[in-house]
């Protein structure tokens, strides 16, 4: 296993062309198990392969530190598994990972509370598609939801405005950092390693030998690229398994991964969501999380309570073009969020909360998904990739790992481990 101290001093130094005949001068490494990426799913996946497999374990991260992409930008929701289509990955991760993660949280006393969600109609003609995802939801196995009339609704929170009304008990709020500073230190304690400012540009699957190589780089080297030359590694890695768990990089990164079979790399779509919070008011307004029916691309501007009761409303759908490989491999996005763009989230708040006043709504922050389905398509399910898709044996690629996946992050490391210990 490579060592920190190792991993800088290879990182140190004037980059080289990644060309086949200047591999020769440029450092080597074995490793067992790589993880690419520090997302909540990727820390989750090098906790499993740790913990329960006993592999020596190294994580790198482009960022200066773990949870920086979406992880960390995301509204923080338990999810139940009421919105995806039964026995898609999507419902089966979510479902098992709310319940390891509920445990997960009491065990660890990571904060969290289980405070419920309302779906809303807001108008008759909303109620067949709430009457639509209650189906799903007993298909998926949440057994606990209840149908209640706009008159109960308002009871259980005075300032909302509904006709009919989904209500989900088992859907809750947690601290995603300091669940993912719990899942890093078990990991850690376990022997395995994580490396922040280091990105992977590329890598190879070497048939005659039945090898895999990644192709690693200083984060500033990569930042500083010229655009011209070839992309360019520090060092060159040799682990016996990968999870590309590279969240926004994740299917850039497959792109640039030679052996593999690009037929298999599905497109990446970009869908920006911005959140407002809710100024002004002397009390919160509500103790539920509230949601409208989904729209194209989300589940649409929603009400989400932190544990600190205060509110906020988002993310819309922002679809994203022209997003370059090195820019999704460093999250070079931009993230502010226009103090204009709260026009646009009163008239849908006020569909289910009329009392929404002028002015009290301010610029939170915002957060991109990692899609794999576009504009007016069908919601695609999580794309787990193994040797039985790519033919490429200790390789596992995760795509469109967008919301559920903070839910369904214990549940998704499970199934990775799994496919890895056949």
């Amino acid at each position: 296993m490579m060592k920190p101290t190792k991993i800088l001093r290879a990182l140190v130094g004037k980059p080289r062309s990644l060309s086949t005949e200047r591999y020769k001068s440029v450092p080597k490494e074995a490793a067992d198990a790589v993880v690419i990426g520090a997302g909540v799913v990727g820390i989750a996946v090098a906790r499993e392969l740790a913990v329960k497999l006993g592999r020596e374990v190294l994580v790198l991260d482009s960022g200066p530190t773990f949870g920086t992409g979406s992880s960390s930008r995301n509204s923080e929701v338990i999810h139940a598994g009421i919105y995806y289509p039964p026995n898609s990955l999507k419902a089966l991760l979510c479902v098992k990972g709310r319940d390891l993660l509920y445990k997960y949280c009491k065990q660890h006393e990571i904060p969290h509370k289980q405070i419920g969600k309302l779906i809303v109609a807001t108008r008759s003609s909303e109620i067949p598609m709430l009457n639509s995802l209650m189906n799903r939801a007993v298909e998926n196995g949440v057994r606990d939801l209840r149908m209640i009339e706009g008159r109960e609704a308002t009871k259980i929170e005075p300032e909302l405005q509904c006709t009919r009304a989904l209500l989900s008990p088992s859907s809750g709020i947690i601290d995603s950092h300091s669940f993912m500073l719990s899942l890093l230190g078990e990991a850690e304690n376990n022997g395995a390693t994580f490396s922040y400012n280091t990105t992977v540009i590329g890598g190879s699957y070497e048939e005659k030998d039945d090898t895999i190589q990644l192709y690693v780089s200083e984060s500033e080297s990569l930042r500083n690229w010229d655009k011209e030359s070839p992309l360019q590694p520090d060092l060159i890695l040799t682990p016996k398994l990968v999870v590309n768990s590279a969240g926004l990089g994740a299917l850039a990164l497959s792109r640039s991964f030679h052996g593999l079979n690009k037929g298999n790399i599905p497109k990446p779509y970009f869908a920006r969501g911005s959140y407002f919070t809710l100024s002004n008011v002397k009390s919160p307004p509500f103790r539920h999380l509230i949601y409208p029916i989904p729209e194209d691309g989300g589940l649409g501007v929603h009400v989400t309570v932190d544990l600190d009761g205060r509110v906020r409303f988002g993310p819309d759908v922002e679809w994203i073009d022209g997003v370059d490989d090195v820019s999704s491999f460093l999250n070079l996005f931009e993230y502010s969020v226009p103090g204009d763009g709260a026009n646009r989230f009163y008239p849908e708040i006020r569909k289910y909360y009329p009392g929404l006043k002028n002015g009290s709504l301010d610029p939170g922050y915002s957060g991109i998904r990692a899609k794999i389905s576009g504009p007016m398509q069908a919601s695609a399910d999580f794309l787990i990739q193994g040797e039985e898709t790519h033919g490429i044996t200790g390789l596992i690629n995760l795509f469109g790992i967008e919301s559920p996946g903070l839910t369904s992050s214990m549940a998704i490391a499970e199934y990775v481990a799994t496919k890895l210990s056949k």
